[in-house]
């Protein structure tokens, strides 16, 4: 079965890794090919964090206070670990395949998700600990060239997944985020909420069209969710919401030469929020992005943007709107060129994503913008081993127009398969 370039970049992102794509493991059994790919990195984080911080909800420079120091950590980077298996087959001129990813981690975080600690003893970095296993991956999909690809299970979202997966940090680390804590998750910020909004993995059904002259759309329905730790009157914003959520996506390839391309992409999202509050004010989340690269030889040069209402900062509807149902709005942007010197790859990015206040809002404290920049140099030892080390800065700036500044250094490895 002919993978669509989507899963391609998904298994463990390995198509993007400066060095020569890794091949996966392949067993043919009768109709059907088995694979197996994925992933192992691991770095050394250094983060230096603001001593005496001022209070910046949703602010994402790392922070220290009193006595306090700086901190260290071996950790996996933007990217967990990865164990993807597949299998295919062609049947009645349909080609057919179920996918399943295993991401675990190196770090110590046994309780619940890992990226969503539940707290002590679960939430702390002690002996007798284990790491903990996210299943971000279980879909089926099937179709062909001529009518197409559908798709059905759970996998990456369609909105903001351009952004994360060209994201020059993926091998890497990017920002720290918790790696700069006590209680390090399975996964860094790389440049979630630092120019774009994570894409997620979420449970959907979509169809994208076969392939015309380069150009291909996608149109999904998604489980809808809830908002991100938000209540209203002091009760849980989760609630049933009559409406699945919508996501779109149309890409653009055009190929000038065998060193020459150019991706062109722009995606949507809308989904009803309900409150479930006694002030029941409702409202509906959207959010669009556009960008692209250009490949010239060895150099590459690329940006994308989003905007949306009720859309959120970091995580999709994480600060979405004001507690009471007024919509916050939200936009930022990536951009980043890399240069690639025989086995070395040089390259810098730099992104921001601002949260605007709700209207009639007054919360100072709230994050008005956070920024980075990253420098990184990715070497190919051999074709699928490949040594990292980045440096980022970070700044974190609230309404009343108070700074927070983290500078972290990461230097690691990541082997591919």
């Amino acid at each position: 079965m002919k993978e669509p370039s989507q899963r391609k970049l998904v298994a463990a992102a390995v198509a993007l890794l400066s060095s020569a794509s890794a091949s996966a493991l392949e067993l043919n059994a009768g109709d059907y090919k088995f694979t197996v790919n994925g992933n192992i990195n691991v770095h050394y984080i250094f983060s230096d964090c603001e001593k005496n911080p001022q209070a910046i909800a949703g602010g994402l420079a790392c922070t220290k206070t009193g006595s306090e120091g700086n901190n260290s950590s071996i950790s996996n980077g933007l990217l967990p670990a990865a164990l993807v298996f597949g299998v295919s087959t062609t049947q009645s001129g349909l080609d057919i395949g179920a996918h399943f990813g295993l991401y675990p981690g190196v770090s110590s975080n046994d309780g619940g998700s890992p990226n969503l600690q539940q707290g002590a003893p679960a939430g702390t970095n002690v002996g007798l600990a284990t790491t903990g296993l996210d299943i971000r991956q279980v879909y089926l999909d099937f179709g062909n060239k001529n009518i197409g690809t559908f798709q059905l299970g759970r996998n990456f979202g369609l909105f903001g997944f351009d952004a994360i997966i060209n994201d020059i940090t993926i091998p890497g680390v990017g920002a720290a985020g918790s790696a700069a804590s006590g209680s390090p998750a399975n996964t860094t910020l790389g440049s979630i909420g630092l120019g774009y909004v994570y894409t997620d993995t979420l449970a959907q059904a979509n169809y994208t069209t076969p392939d015309f002259f380069g150009l291909k759309a996608t149109l999904g329905v998604y489980d809808p969710l809830n908002t991100v730790g938000q209540t209203v009157g002091g009760v849980s914003s989760s609630s049933k919401k009559d409406q699945p959520g919508f996501q779109g996506k149309l890409a653009y390839t055009l190929n000038f030469d065998k060193v020459t391309k150019l991706y062109l992409s722009s995606t949507f999202l809308t989904q009803e929020q309900r409150d479930v509050g006694a002030i029941g004010n409702n409202y509906r989340s959207y959010g669009a992005d556009f960008g692209g690269k250009f490949d010239i030889a060895n150099f590459e040069v690329l940006g994308w943007y989003y905007y949306g209402k009720g859309l959120g900062t970091t995580a999709l509807y994480l600060l979405s709107d004001d507690g009471a149902g007024h919509r916050r709005g939200s936009n930022g942007y990536l951009a980043q060129a890399s240069y690639k010197f025989g086995d070395l790859k040089l390259g810098v990015n730099y992104g921001t994503s601002r949260l605007g206040l709700a209207q009639g809002e007054a919360n100072s404290t709230l994050v008005a913008s956070n920024s980075k920049i990253t420098g990184g140099a990715y070497y190919s030892l051999t074709k699928n081993l490949t040594l990292v080390g980045e440096v980022t800065s970070v700044e974190a700036k609230s309404h009343l127009g108070d700074k927070n500044n983290s500078l972290n250094f990461n230097v690691g490895t990541f082997l591919s398969f």
